[in-house]
């Protein structure tokens, strides 16, 4: 399959959204997932599908060479990994476009590198080929993300609105792409334009699909765009939405019969998960194929993969998003994590150690080198390498990574403990997130609070 594939990785521009989990000695492809950095779900994937001549994306020298030392040494004599360095904070389209020159192939499979998936792109390469389109989006069920009390959640991201939708237009056959609306764009009204109704005759509006962030490009239409646009930062955002725009460009128009607005688009009041809008002529799914979308025509296509409800997908975007899969990988998803679960459904690695009357409960991780002293509890929570943990701790719904020192009588609920963190006896923590080398004092009690070190202690 004549398939060049990119992985955006992203850097430490991410910090934003993530911090203070992301840092310059841990940038976002490397955020441990279930003790796995995050980035190592997307590359099994590819490895899955016999994708295995890669380019991996990185923003920030730094970032590139931590990422790059990581894949040489993860998947040796496994993956062709070419890692390469563009600047920070160019967006999703940016990054291609930096990188434009070095794509040769007919095809070009995009990868996000905080997507966790259980759909193999092989799948949607397939499609994107059988198709003979300029693009294939691959289309998730929008993800679940848990209250609080199941992970970490900030303040600052529990103030927010829920999940963004995409607003989503297609064919009778589902599997071309006639609508795309995303973000901040995506209104109460769905506005459609007149034409593409009459073309298409019929169009099935929905909301509760997520665009996963994997794309397979016809390579010249890729291009042109990134050479012509070079104002477009996202492709999420821009890129496809252009794309399906433009792709019915030289389509025949005709009939009548629709409202629309002065604009010439057709509002449609989009009150719920699925919304047809019809026109008096209905064209037959074989005529759409062969004569609206034509690639004779001089137009071209855009067509969705749109994954099934079982098929698990996620992306690592946010602070609550990362608690939410680290939460199923090692719970409802755990055939993503690559491990073996035990008969109590979780992981004790031989070389750690429990105190006492300590219990570690289903859906619990502990890595190897971990000491418990006496009587803790850990519930539904990561604990990563070398971690040095006093007696009477409780450990809810959270993630610890490596090298971490809590002390006696600590409680961790729905919160994210970073690298060589210390946590002085007694201290609470209820959804927070830790940032590396910070110390929580003794006693003190935190809720809902992002603790890092500042620029100056660093």
């Amino acid at each position: 399959m004549d398939f060049q594939v990119v992985v955006l990785a992203g850097g430490t521009s991410d910090s934003e959204k993530l911090s203070p989990l992301v840092s310059k000695d841990v940038p976002k492809a490397l955020l441990p997932v279930a003790n796995r950095p995050v980035l190592s779900y997307a590359l099994d994937l590819l490895e899955a599908s016999d994708l295995k001549d890669l380019i991996v994306v990185v923003e920030g020298q730094e970032a590139a060479q931590l990422v790059d030392a990581w894949v040489s040494s993860a998947y040796l004599d496994r993956l062709r990994v070419e890692v390469v360095v563009v600047s920070e904070d160019l967006g999703s389209a940016g990054a291609l476009r930096a990188i434009s020159k070095r794509l040769t192939a007919n095809d070009i499979l995009v990868v996000s590198g905080d997507l966790v998936t259980d759909v193999l792109p092989g799948a949607v390469a397939a499609t994107h080929r059988r198709n003979g389109a300029a693009v294939t989006a691959l289309l998730c069920s929008v993800p679940v993300s848990g209250p609080s009390d199941t992970a970490s959640s900030s303040g600052k991201d529990k103030a927010k609105k829920p999940n963004r939708l995409n607003v989503v237009g297609l064919d009778r056959s589902k599997q071309f792409l006639l609508h795309i609306v995303s973000g901040t764009d995506v209104e109460k009204d769905v506005q459609v334009h007149k034409r593409k109704i009459q073309v298409v005759g019929r169009m099935e509006i929905r909301s509760d699909l997520m665009d996963a962030h994997l794309y397979a490009f016809k390579r010249t239409i890729l291009q042109d765009v990134l050479e012509h646009k070079e104002a477009y930062r996202s492709i999420r955002l821009e890129v496809l939405p252009y794309l399906v725009r433009s792709q019915l460009r030289s389509a025949p128009s005709g009939g009548s019969g629709t409202a629309v607005d002065e604009t010439g688009s057709s509002a449609v009041q989009s009150s719920g998960n699925l919304q047809c809008l019809s026109q008096h002529r209905v064209i037959a799914s074989s005529a759409f194929k062969q004569n609206v979308l034509s690639r004779s025509s001089g137009g071209h296509r855009c067509c969705a993969y749109i994954a099934t409800k079982s098929k698990y997908c996620h992306r690592l975007n946010s602070i609550q998003s990362y608690c939410d899969i680290n939460r199923d990988v090692i719970g409802e998803a755990s055939h993503l994590s690559g491990y073996s679960f035990s008969t109590q459904n979780n992981i004790i690695h031989p070389s750690s150690v429990l105190g006492s009357k300590t219990t570690i409960g289903p859906h619990c991780i502990l890595a190897e080198g971990s000491q418990l002293g006496d009587k803790c509890s850990v519930k539904r929570s990561v604990i990563g390498r070398h971690c040095r943990i006093g007696s009477n701790v409780k450990i809810v719904n959270s993630v610890v990574m490596n090298h971490v020192v809590i002390e006696d009588g600590c409680h961790i609920q729905g919160s994210v403990v970073c690298n060589n963190v210390q946590l002085q006896e007694r201290a609470v923590l209820k959804d927070c997130q830790v940032g590396a080398g910070y110390i929580v004092t003794a006693g003190s009690e935190h809720k809902a609070e992002s603790l890092a070190r500042k620029y100056s202690e660093l």
